[in-house]
């Protein structure tokens, strides 16, 4: 990525000295000046940022504030990128031979040049200040074959990725945990990323999670987060002893009426090692299985070993989705084909939320933040 943005950056400042070659010396002297100075201050803000992703570096900053520069160096780049890409396509419409030149030309390239400069920082913002604030309640039905009657309608909502640290608060992870008591569900079900790094706050994560209220109670597993902050076992530990029970390799057989509903849970699988060593243990003959996995790309290996349903998160519904000419263009797509909402594999499904919080970057865009309840039906 700080490759993709130093090209960029090089990339635009020989595009701004080649267009200042028009202007009369003196003018094209500052300008020039102009231009090295803020490639100098773009140049430190890229590398700054960047450089707060490696732990070495980013432990000798206090706090979980380390997040913010990384953040400011990847929207400085996509903004970097975003006008080069706005700014190089007005400049291939205009120069294009055969066009005459008279004013209305002239009034419609310096509007789209104007388009150009104010729509990146314009779409930015609102992916920052507006929809990442936008939660709402996802409601989808579950139809899963052969479901016994007394699961019929069964409700189990689902909170994951929720990412608390300087990019969310407490208090917006308390309005999720309200917006999920809303729902009186059978079940809650909590499917990791609670923090970003060991630095954020997990108590604080935990306490609010404590208030979550479900007839059968509060289940979950695991995120790589939790792996990569060594929080795992702290989690696990202080989750259990505020009601939160967190399901690491094991299984919780829960009853209603005569029909058995099996939560199984995994910590995070990490993507090309092999999925679910010995999940199929975790399996009830008879009940309906449901595999919880932060990790979706487990989905295929869930369904052999008979599991009905997975409830997963991890890609956040790709974050920044951009939908052009049909395809849908999102960083997630990249490491997995299940992104956001409901797949299904013969008589098995696989529900991916997009969760709550951000990672690298406090945006969405065409992916807003939710809590997902979904309703089990018989097929």
């Amino acid at each position: 990525m700080l490759a993709v943005a130093l090209a960029g950056q090089w990339l635009s400042v020989w595009w701004a000295l080649r267009y200042i070659t028009r202007f009369p010396e003196e003018k094209r002297r500052r300008a020039r000046l102009a231009i090295r100075f803020a490639a100098g201050i773009s140049f430190a803000v890229l590398v700054f940022g960047f450089a707060m992703r490696v732990p070495r570096m980013a432990r000798n900053v206090p706090g979980s504030w380390t997040l913010w520069p990384p953040a400011v160096s990847i929207a400085w780049g996509l903004l970097m990128l975003s006008w080069l890409a706005g700014f190089a396509l007005v400049r291939w419409f205009s120069g294009r031979p055969g066009q005459t030149h008279n004013a209305g030309r002239r009034i419609f390239l310096n509007t789209a040049r104007s388009v150009a400069f104010a729509a990146p920082p314009a779409v930015l913002g609102y992916a920052v200040f507006i929809q990442r604030n936008q939660l709402k309640l996802r409601e989808l039905r579950i139809e899963i074959p052969g479901l016994a009657p007394d699961l019929e309608g069964l409700r189990l909502v689902q909170l994951t990725d929720i990412h608390l640290s300087p990019f969310l608060s407490r208090a917006q992870l308390e309005r999720a945990v309200a917006m999920a008591n809303e729902t009186r569900a059978h079940a809650a079900l909590v499917t990791g990323d609670l923090i970003t790094t060991r630095r954020d706050p997990l108590d604080d994560c935990l306490g609010a999670l404590q208030g979550l209220r479900a007839d059968a109670g509060v289940f979950g597993c695991l995120g790589n987060h939790e792996q990569y902050a060594k929080a795992q076992d702290y989690t696990e530990r202080e989750g259990a002893r505020r009601g939160l029970r967190f399901l690491r390799h094991a299984a919780a057989p829960l009853r209603f009426g005569n029909a058995t509903l099996n939560l199984a849970g995994v910590d995070y699988q990490k993507s090309g090692d092999p999925y679910l060593v010995g999940a199929e243990e975790l399996i009830v003959p008879g009940a309906c299985n449901v595999m919880l996995s932060h990790n979706p790309n487990v989905f295929p290996t869930a369904a052999r070993q008979g599991y009905a349903l997975t409830i997963s998160g991890h890609t956040h519904g790709g974050q920044v989705r951009v939908e052009i000419l049909s395809a849908d263009l999102n960083v997630a797509r990249f490491y997995t084909p299940y992104v956001d909402g409901l797949y299904r594999q013969d008589a098995a499904s696989v529900f991916v939320s997009r969760g709550i919080g951000t990672i690298g970057i406090p945006a969405r865009f065409g992916a807003p933040p939710e809590v997902a309840l979904l309703h089990l039906c018989r097929a």
